[in-house]
């Protein structure tokens, strides 16, 4: 075997040790957190936040309202609404930051970590927990993680992907959405340039004259909210 396949085969099986150690019943309640709201904000930095970043486009494709938070549109957050976090420490400055500010509105703070200890531990209203090895995480055992020959927090970032897109699998059988029925970005993106069209005529009819340019900076501002 050469060096390629044998590192290969050492990751893949880090990987399936850790799905090995979780069931349905792990995983239920951002299932149901998730169908029942009507809004999802989610927040994740690094490498970490790559992985959740894509699960708020899935998420969107599935017919639901996503917001990235570090997206400039990103509307304000209320209660009622579901702030999924996925943070390997359980612990980072600015992540604690808008944790507290998300916690303040009312939302409901689901976390993903592996971590035992943290600050967004503490304030989480619910915790779904990957048992990887995540850079800076804090353990009670060897029990609560798959030890792993990879760089820093590598196994836990790789199995937030992958745990993302079996949570699109589910619910996508749940909630009885075949691929056909997924929303295409084209059509969130004609939807947008409708309201462009819309936008424009009243400005056109109210006497002022724009560019394209104009147009779409002036539209993007007057979206923008701050979430907090």
């Amino acid at each position: 075997m050469d060096r390629f396949q044998e590192l290969s085969k050492i990751a893949l099986d880090e990987l399936s040790e850790v799905f090995a150690r979780m069931s349905d019943e792990n995983v239920r309640e951002l299932l149901e957190e998730i169908k029942n709201a009507k809004r999802v904000f989610l927040l994740g930095a690094g490498r970490e936040g790559l992985s959740t970043r894509e699960f708020a486009m899935r998420l969107m494709h599935l017919g639901k309202e996503s917001h990235w938070i570090w997206d400039d549109t990103t509307p304000s957050m209320n209660k009622g609404d579901l702030f999924i976090c996925a943070c390997g420490s359980a612990d980072v400055a600015h992540e604690n930051i808008i944790c507290d500010n998300a916690k303040k509105t009312g939302a409901t703070i689901l976390l993903i970590t592996p971590s035992a200890k943290g600050h967004i531990l503490e304030i989480a209203d619910k915790v779904i927990r990957i048992p990887a090895t995540a850079y800076k995480a804090v353990y009670n055992s060897e029990d609560e993680y798959v030890p792993t020959a990879q760089m820093m927090g590598n196994q836990f970032e790789q199995a937030l992907l992958v745990f993302f897109d079996v949570i699109v699998m589910m619910l996508s059988e749940e909630m009885g959405i075949s691929g056909k029925r997924w929303k295409p970005v084209t059509e969130i993106l004609n939807k947008y340039h409708r309201g462009t069209k819309l936008w424009q005529k009243k400005i056109i009819g109210n006497g002022f004259r724009v560019n394209n340019d104009d147009r779409c900076s002036r539209m993007l501002c007057s979206r923008h909210r701050f979430w907090f």
